[in-house]
């Protein structure tokens, strides 16, 4: 299985963090320059790993073989470090460049040549998903994503409520199939539908098809390509997208003040990518 990480966002919630959080020099040198995927982690034995390495190790333990990583044209940090020292021993690694950053659908779409015609998974860079979940994509046999529920979602991972409102809003037939999917639909959409309102956090399993989703897909309001509106697309022109119901945290390296909670909860881990 091979699997696409996004990571060619500007960071720019993480550039213009909260003052006040304390970062060693290296982490400030990371969340300075938008490098969320490579922000050091450190581990009981005081190496510091960059989160990445703790993306990829997941991976291989769901299964995955070959990750490509979608970077910026002038992308060094993350092209030095896993050509150079932090090349994986489980997972064979590979570019996608994305010229602009215009949005997720293109960024997905960059990745084309990589992915063929196999299947694939689609993940964000700053976010660490359960080995569970993403084998359950691995295995999953057609186009589909984990749903998560609201509040579990929220009391596994730790991050504050009001932060949901940034995860896509999804809808789901009695068999368990992909109907709508919005994405940030805003605070009243989850106060109205509750603590089981089903949430999409940007992980996927896809087929050839999405391809011409994200090409076609229009700007939406907030100027963007976005995958959401590129699925809701491929739902409309016959794709099947099953869901699942997941558990677990995620956990979201999108801030400053992310960083002392993802280091707490990586505490003990050692990534084996």
């Amino acid at each position: 299985m091979k699997a696409v990480l996004l990571a060619r966002g500007l960071g720019s919630r993480m550039q213009h963090g909260a003052g006040g959080t304390t970062l060693t020099a290296h982490q400030e040198a990371a969340a300075a320059a938008g490098a969320k995927g490579m922000m050091p982690i450190a581990s009981d034995t005081v190496v510091t790993r960059p989160f990445l390495d703790y993306v990829l190790s997941a991976l291989a333990d769901a299964g995955c073989t070959t990750v490509c990583f979608v970077v910026a044209p002038d992308d060094e940090s993350i092209r030095g470090y896993y050509d150079g020292p932090g090349r994986p021993a489980r997972l064979g690694v590979d570019y996608a460049v994305q010229p602009m950053a215009d949005g997720t659908a293109r960024a997905v779409q960059s990745a084309r040549s990589f992915a063929g015609d196999a299947p694939f998974l689609v993940l964000n860079s700053d976010n660490i998903y359960s080995s569970a979940v993403l084998r359950g994509l691995v295995t999953l046999g057609q186009p589909g994503l984990p749903a998560y529920q609201r509040d579990a979602l929220v009391g596994d991972s730790g991050f504050p409520l009001d932060r949901v409102t940034n995860f896509a809003a999804l809808e789901v037939d009695g068999d368990g199939y992909l109907t709508h999917i919005v994405e940030k639909p805003g605070r009243g959409h989850y106060e109205s539908a509750g603590p089981r309102a089903l949430i999409s956090m940007n992980v996927w399993r896809f087929d050839a098809r999405i391809f011409e989703a994200c090409r076609d897909v229009p700007k939406s309001v907030r100027g963007e390509y976005e995958l959401p509106e590129a699925v809701g697309l491929a739902i409309t022109r016959g794709v099947r997208f099953k869901t699942f119901p997941a558990s677990g945290p995620v956990l979201d390296l999108s801030r400053r003040t992310d960083v002392a909670l993802v280091s707490q909860r990586l505490r003990g881990v050692e990534p084996r990518p």
